[in-house]
Order: structure tokens, then C-alpha cells, then sequence
């Protein structure tokens, strides 16, 4: 039986990451927007995209591959239109940069979308939504890594995409909605642990070298190299196509940088889009239709029998509750890949909680 995960004060983990990151070079402005963003992944359960990343963070900042010094380049200025090189700075940083440069101008004008290229990873989008929704915005978050593929369009067999997430933050009574969704069946993050853990996915979600559906992350990793099936599968995958299609043009496409460049290294290209109900038809009337499609769903009959239906985010939202109380539970192996960048920064591992 698998011992349950160790615990830890939210915190404790915020200030170790802060730690390690600054202890590497990075500002202590982008060790504290990397750490808090990290920690959020967890905090909502999204364990491959959380501390699991500190590492390889870690690793880049030391090949000098992620920069941490400076800000990025404007390329282009329109009032409601920013286009930003971001000079592989750190990603969680860049884009928070980018949510208050929005938020400003989209007070004033209704909307504003600010694209970045060259971009080093950003994590979870789901973890930045809450910012926005707090302030009554709506945020589109969306983001490739041109420098990678995984994912072959439907009906081939060689990679093309990324899993190109495509998540968004709607304000609403009470909790926000909250979507975070890949444009593949699943992510790279958890193929690559569940192939060293000698784990199998839940369905299969993978098209081996030959096109066979499967279920076994390896069929990755050996040659003939499978592929991630778009969101669909093999019945209807020409719908994941097409949103990843559409993930490719607002990143790559609005940035002008892309599959069609030279590859730089692990990173992403990333839209990001706030608009202000307020400047719509007003934010109370905006609230009003969210709380009644919230009010909807929730009372629709559940399909099974004592699982109610949920809005997107809602179990993400009451589990970083809990965790906040309780601890955060790490995924096995997190800490032990941190034990060597603790120990050559000199950065003492928070303890456990009992």
C-alpha cells in the first residue's frame, strides 16, 4: 500500500521556492511571482504543473536557457493591443506582468490583449485566473511551446502541437468559473510521470508509431515515436485539431513567432486577453447571466446518483481550501528532485507537517 503524500504549510513551500529561485540569481519580484505561482498549482491539484516544475526551473536558470535579469521587449504598441518579447524571462512573471498592463488599459477601453514571445514556461493557466475575477475582469489565457511537439493533428502520425491549453476566468457570484483545458487528450507533464513511474493512463489517450490507440506513455519515449491524440481521440479528435489550430494562430500567429523559427529551448508563446464587463453591458448585468448559468447547472439532475454537477474550478477552489489548512499534499518524488538544488543553494527543506 502507497504511503500517503507528505504535507506541507503552503507557506513554508511559497518561501522554500522564493528561496531556491533567488539563491539561483533570479529578483526577488520574479522569485516571489514564480513561487506563488507554482504553489497555486498545487494548492488546486494540478501536481504536474506545480513544484514539479521548480526543478527543471532550477536547471534552465543554471544552463542560463530561462534569463532573470530585465524585462521585455515591446514590439508593438496599440492602445488595446501589446505585443511583448519576453527575452525568455521567467513565464509566471511575465504574465503577471502582463495581467496588470490588461487589466489598466481594459478598465479604459473595455478590453486589451497582450500576446509574448519568447516566453520561458508559464505553468498552470488555471492558477492565474483568480486575480483577474477578483477585480470583476474576465481573463483568456492561452499559450504553445513552438520550441516542442507532442501532439499530431488528427488523422497523422507525427507531432505537431503542444497541448496548447486554452483556459479562461469568468466572474460570477461567488466562486468564478474556471476552465483549464488542454486541446490534447492529456499533457506532457503527466505522460513524462507516469512513464518513470511505470504507470498507464486512464484511457488510451496515445496513438503509438504505427497509429494504434494505447494507454502506455511509453509508446512516447520508444521508435517509432507515438503521439498525444488531439481532444477528442480517434472519434473525434478533428475537434481538438481545430482548437489547437486556433491556439497556434493567437499565439504564434498575433506574435509573430513560432513553428516557423528556430528553436530557442522549453518555453511558450502566450495570449492573454482581459475584458471589463463594466464596459460591456455592466458588470451587475454581467453577473446576473453568470449567476444564472451557475444556477443552472447546478441544478440539473445529477447522471449519477450523489455527484452533483460542479462548475469548472469548483473542485480546484475547495481543495486549495483544505490544502491551506491542512497542508499541501506534494506528489511523491517532488522533494526528493529538490534535494539536490537545496543542498548546492544552500536552502533548507521545510519540514512536514505531522
Amino acid at each position: 500500500m502507497q504511503s500517503p503524500s507528505p504535507r506541507f504549510g503552503a507557506d513554508s513551500l511559497r518561501d522554500f521556492a522564493r528561496n531556491l529561485l533567488a539563491a539561483a540569481g533570479m529578483p526577488d519580484d520574479k522569485a516571489d511571482a514564480v513561487a506563488g505561482i507554482l504553489v497555486q498549482g498545487d494548492l488546486m491539484g494540478h501536481t504536474t504543473h506545480g513544484l514539479q516544475l521548480l526543478a527543471p526551473y532550477l536547471r534552465d536558470i543554471d544552463a542560463g536557457s530561462m534569463r532573470v535579469d530585465g524585462g521585455p521587449q515591446v514590439v508593438a504598441d496599440a492602445p488595446a493591443a501589446l505585443t511583448w518579447d519576453g527575452r525568455r524571462l521567467p513565464g509566471p512573471w511575465l504574465v503577471l506582468q502582463a495581467m496588470e498592463a490588461a487589466a489598466e488599459r481594459a478598465r479604459t477601453m473595455g478590453t486589451c490583449t497582450v500576446v509574448i514571445r519568447r516566453s520561458h514556461h508559464i505553468a498552470s493557466l488555471a492558477s492565474y485566473h483568480l486575480r483577474a475575477t477578483e477585480q470583476g475582469l474576465l481573463l483568456l489565457l492561452a499559450c504553445s511551446d513552438p520550441n516542442a511537439s507532442s501532439v499530431a493533428p488528427f488523422g497523422g502520425l507525427d507531432p505537431v502541437f503542444t497541448p496548447n491549453p486554452l483556459s479562461a476566468g469568468i466572474p460570477a457570484p461567488g466562486l468564478p468559473i474556471v476552465t483549464d483545458i488542454s486541446t490534447s487528450t492529456t499533457t506532457n507533464g503527466l505522460t513524462n510521470r507516469l512513464q518513470q513511474e511505470g504507470g498507464k493512463l486512464p484511457a488510451p489517450w496515445l496513438i503509438d508509431g504505427e497509429g494504434r490507440p494505447s494507454d502506455d506513455p511509453g509508446v512516447l519515449f520508444r521508435e517509432p515515436k507515438g503521439t498525444i491524440l488531439p481532444l477528442g481521440g480517434l472519434d473525434s479528435g478533428h475537434k481538438g485539431y481545430g482548437l489547437s489550430l486556433l491556439v497556434e494562430a493567437l499565439t504564434g500567429g498575433l506574435a509573430g513567432h513560432g513553428r516557423a523559427d528556430p528553436k530557442e529551448g522549453w518555453g511558450a508563446t502566450v495570449l492573454l486577453q482581459v475584458m471589463d464587463p463594466q464596459r460591456f453591458a455592466g458588470s451587475e448585468a454581467f453577473l446576473r447571466q453568470t449567476g444564472e448559468l451557475v444556477r443552472q447547472c447546478h441544478a440539473s439532475r445529477p447522471a449519477r446518483a450523489g455527484r452533483p454537477v460542479r462548475l469548472p474550478g469548483e473542485q480546484g477552489f475547495a481543495l486549495a481550501e483544505t490544502q491551506r489548512r491542512e497542508g499541501v499534499a506534494l506528489h511523491p518524488g517532488i522533494v526528493d528532485a529538490l534535494r539536490p538544488w537545496a543542498e548546492k543553494l544552500r536552502v533548507e527543506i521545510p519540514g512536514a507537517l505531522a
